[in-house]
């Protein structure tokens, strides 16, 4: 019998189970794929480029703690994107953000204004102020917001701190006396509202845009990095230290409940009638699915309510792409770095913000929009090992504010034409970019939810609105069953730092 049994494969579930097996605990984990790391993973899915590789759920590397790294003795192949954002336009500004502070401070004045220029230094420098202070948080149990703020946060900071992650990205970006809408625009989208419910005035967007801006990678420089090899690589790392100290990962194990007795846990049921029994039950699913595996008497039901408080379904499409060739970009036709970075794409109106708000609207209307918010990625410029052998690129268009249902519609209905829509989009900055597509995997909100196993198709199980104490715990009130997953603090995204968490958690309740 194990000591404990991890359910899910995914980053945050391979972290605890490695966490426990360094400190000499008998660890299973139980993952119903046949492939471990849930949205954290390589594959290879055209048909006609089939040894191109994709990182098809998560994209990016950016929030994993160095001191995880360190603690688990990660040597990840970590690449710096220099430049890291790209910002086009259909005309001739544009803006690449990257380590040439001169450069990129010639382009702010040539296109934009010198008022821009400040507030764009002022407000990187408070958010990396803040980044520093909050850091070691991120490593233990949570406290509450104000707790938060007078145990790490400098004294200067602590009210700025408070106002931004109750606050909406519209109230802290205007603090910093931006002139162009379409700068303020990009850092909303790239920031606030990824993977999140919420547009520029919801409350709580302010939390989302912290979170993102939390990198401490080493050699990043505060930006994130692409992985080699994929997002793949990291869980198998991840993996392979768990293994390493003895911990058993089993893939097609599905468990279809969580044996409670007495108010204790017990151990699981799979889906082949097999039983596991275990001193602690630890999941790394989302917290809607894993309720559904605890018999209804087994937890009070003023938990479960606030528990399902938390959901809201997903607002993300990723379309995933294979290029016959890089695209030509209108406002900068010549290489500069510009296929690297992450590349916005938004409205070209006078009121951008406006158009974005609107985007939003529909979005919660259950209708498409005619442009929403759009981060294209070309990652196999910075990582080549992932390309084939014919030479085609790997690209992604990550798409915010998308419904999960289509109203009066369906997604088999409309997914096609919408793909072609958004790569209309494309061609408006970057024309033929459709004619270079080969071929396209579309993950709709509910493909994220089947393809992954994430309820509703959040990609961070739990809105990052939600931080600190108001996240999911990681004890439940069931004796000897915990949560490590994406929807505990600190926030979701590819961080392990629940992960961790959660297993000083055990290691505590278990007297190690």
């Amino acid at each position: 019998m194990p000591d404990v049994i991890v359910v899910g494969a995914g980053h945050n579930g391979l972290v605890t189970a490695a966490m426990l097996a360094r400190r000499g605990l008998s660890v299973t984990v139980l993952e119903d794929k046949d492939i471990i790391g849930g949205a954290c993973r390589t594959e290879y899915p055209f048909r006609s480029a089939p040894q191109l590789g994709v990182s098809t759920g998560a994209y990016l590397l950016g929030l994993m703690p160095p001191e995880l790294l360190r603690e688990l003795e990660l040597d990840l192949p970590l690449k710096r994107r220099d430049p890291h954002y790209f910002l086009p336009t259909t005309g001739k500004k544009y803006l690449l953000f990257g380590s040439d502070e001169r450069e990129l401070e010639r382009q702010f004045l040539e296109f934009f204004s010198p008022a821009d220029w400040k507030a764009h230094q002022a407000m990187n420098a408070e958010l990396g102020a803040m980044r520093d202070d909050l850091a070691p948080a991120w490593l233990l149990p949570p406290l509450s917001l104000e707790e938060t703020a007078e145990r790490y946060l400098r004294p200067a900071l602590r009210q700025a701190f408070i106002r931004l992650c109750r606050g909406s990205a519209r109230e802290y970006l205007e603090r910093f006396g931006f002139e162009s809408d379409l700068v303020k625009a990009m850092y909303a989208v790239t920031d606030a509202f990824s993977g999140l419910d919420g547009g520029y005035d919801t409350p709580g967007t302010g939390m989302n845009l912290l979170v993102h801006n939390m990198c401490r990678l080493p050699g990043s420089g505060g930006t994130w990095m692409i992985v080699g090899g994929g997002m793949g690589t990291v869980t198998q790392a991840i993996a392979d230290v768990a293994r390493k100290h003895g911990a058993l990962i089993r893939t097609g194990a599905k468990v279809t409940s969580i044996r409670v007795d007495g108010g204790v846990a017990r151990g699981v049921v799979l889906e082949n009638g097999e039983e596991l029994s275990a001193k602690v039950v630890v999941s790394n699913g989302d917290p809607f699915r894993t309720l559904k595996l605890v018999d209804s008497g087994a937890l009070p039901q003023a938990y479960r309510a606030k528990v399902d408080a938390m959901f809201v379904p997903g607002t993300t499409l990723k379309v995933n792409l294979c290029l016959k060739e890089l695209p030509t970009f209108t406002c900068l036709p010549e290489d500069r770095g510009q296929f690297g970075p992450t590349i916005h794409l938004l409205p070209q109106e006078d009121d951008v913000l406006g158009a974005l708000e609107r985007s939003y609207r529909e979005t919660r209307a259950g209708r498409l929009s005619e442009f929403p918010s759009i981060e294209w990625y070309i990652h196999t410029t910075v990582d080549p090992s992932l390309r084939d052998a014919e030479g085609h690129h790997n690209s992604a268009l990550f798409v915010e504010w998308v419904p999960y249902q289509l109203e009066g519609t369906t997604w088999e209905r409309e997914e096609e034409r919408y793909v072609r829509h958004l790569l209309s989009l494309c061609d408006r900055f970057a024309p033929g970019t459709s004619d270079k597509v080969q071929e396209y995997l579309a993950l709709t909100p509910p493909k994220i939810e089947s393809r992954f196993g994430i309820t509703g198709g959040h990609i961070h199980h739990v809105d990052n609105k939600r931080g600190f104490t108001d996240r999911l715990p990681y004890e439940t009130p069931v004796q000897g069953l915990y949560f490590c997953s994406a929807g505990c603090h600190p926030a979701g995204s590819v961080i392990g730092a629940a992960g961790h968490n959660a297993a000083g958690v055990v290691l505590q309740a278990l007297g190690r």
